[in-house]
């Protein structure tokens, strides 16, 4: 059952995108200038499927420049004065819905992520993990409302001797964070090569240490892949600790795939059907194949979360020059699962590339070459067939605040899952 009972996703989205200007002025009008609400410009836009739209708006006055956030998603708890809820009438003449909630908050202010004021704010930064160093410059990496914001710190010694270093700060609700530090931990143990985690949590926030190496998506923009062994991959995923199946299982992307499509036709629809009819193919294709055994698992395996270092004798043990793993990040899904989805999802990554950069054309061919390494270990098909999902979950994520043509790139990651879908037969 939605969470805003007659309202679709897409109408949500739609309501609070049209109607921000408005709602920001109502919300905080005496906190504004006479401008402020007119200008705003959309920086964030994030739709989770069944849950709610959360949106970040821009506000300038002269040089300065503030941010709100908006969402139809439902908070629970009692009173919160960083907090402003709102009602959206229904301006359709369906009667029988109840006003649209709306929730809105002054970054970084964000209700769920307590430790963001605190990881992105100079100040506190510098206090709470500059070990006595100074800060010389604070980056914002990532910011999902209500959900995560990471932020890259970077530190020098006072001298005489000058030192540098970088500190990566992950704003979670405080229960995720407690657990993403047990992952890494847990990791770290067992010789993979994951950040280590710089003192206990604080307010929510996971420090961590920045790891060397590029990111897998560099490596293959650069040649295509063909210095890697994606044999070095799998090994990397053999190494996942037993203990890792102990901790609470997390749904991957091919289970959640009816949602996702929900959210492709959202953005699409105009390829409503198409979406539904290959979801349909997909989910067919799935349930006709073993997943194989439940073993230890990412969760979240793809090109951006996996660091490559071109020296011999790498985390991956693989050889000098052919490419190896040096780092493992984004370790929040970390548990018990089937492999087939994590190689599912490092392909179904890969194959929406091109529709990001044109540098990635060649990268079907990689795709197939890795499969057929990929598939010494998994079913061929549940492989295609669960990167299809993948894929299909990555449609929506096209859409991006100020892009002119992102649904050109939302159809190219449509084109992207029926060609997955069409290798799983």
């Amino acid at each position: 059952m939605p969470v805003q009972p007659g309202w679709s996703d897409a109408e949500q989205a739609e309501t609070l995108v049209d109607r921000a200007p408005e709602l920001i002025r109502r919300a905080w009008g005496s906190r504004l200038g006479p401008h402020e609400p007119a200008t705003a410009r959309q920086v964030q836009f994030q739709l989770r499927p069944g849950a709610g739209v959360s949106v970040v708006y821009s506000l300038r006055r002269g040089a300065a420049e503030r941010f709100v956030g908006l969402t139809t998603e439902v908070l629970a708890g009692g009173a919160n004065p960083g907090l402003h809820r709102l009602e959206v009438p229904d301006r359709t003449g369906t009667h029988d819905r109840r006003p649209l909630q709306v929730a809105t908050w002054w970054h970084p202010h964000d209700p769920r992520l307590p430790g963001l004021p605190h990881a992105a704010v100079a100040a506190s930064a510098e206090r709470l993990w500059g070990g006595g160093d100074r800060l010389t410059r604070l980056q914002t990496i990532t910011y999902r409302p209500l959900r995560r914001a990471v932020f890259r710190a970077d530190f020098s010694t006072p001298g005489p001797v000058v030192a540098t270093r970088s500190v990566f700060l992950k704003a979670m609700r405080p229960d995720p964070a407690e657990a993403l530090e047990l992952r890494h931990r847990l990791l770290a143990a067992a010789g993979l090569p994951v950040a280590p985690v710089l003192g206990p949590v604080l307010h929510g926030v996971v420090a961590t240490a920045a790891l060397p190496g590029e990111p897998l998506s560099t490596a293959l923009r650069n040649d295509g892949g063909a210095h890697l062994d994606p044999a070095a991959l799998t090994g990397l995923l053999d190494r996942l600790p037993e203990a890792v199946v102990e901790l609470p299982r997390r749904p991957s992307w091919s289970e959640r795939l009816a949602r996702y499509a929900d959210a492709a036709a959202s953005a699409l629809p105009e390829e409503s059907r198409a979406v539904a009819a290959l979801t349909d193919r997909v989910r067919g294709l799935i349930d006709a194949r073993d997943p194989g055994p439940v073993v230890p698992v990412h969760g979240d395996f793809y090109e951006a979360n996996i660091l490559m270092s071109a020296e011999p004798g790498g985390a991956a043990g693989g050889a000098a020059g052919a490419g190896t793993v040096g780092g493992l990040l984004d370790l929040d899904s970390v548990g018990p699962g089937h492999r087939v989805d994590d190689l599912a999802c490092l392909l179904g990554h890969l194959a929406v590339l091109p529709a990001i950069s044109p540098r990635y054309e060649g990268i079907w061919s990689t795709i197939d070459a890795w499969a057929a390494v990929f598939s010494r270990s998994v079913d061929e098909r549940a492989l295609h067939a669960r990167a299809a999902a993948v894929a299909v979950s990555l449609v929506a994520g096209a859409r991006r605040p100020g892009a002119r043509s992102w649904t050109g790139a939302a159809r190219a990651r449509l084109e992207a899952a029926r060609r997955l879908a069409e290798r799983a037969g």
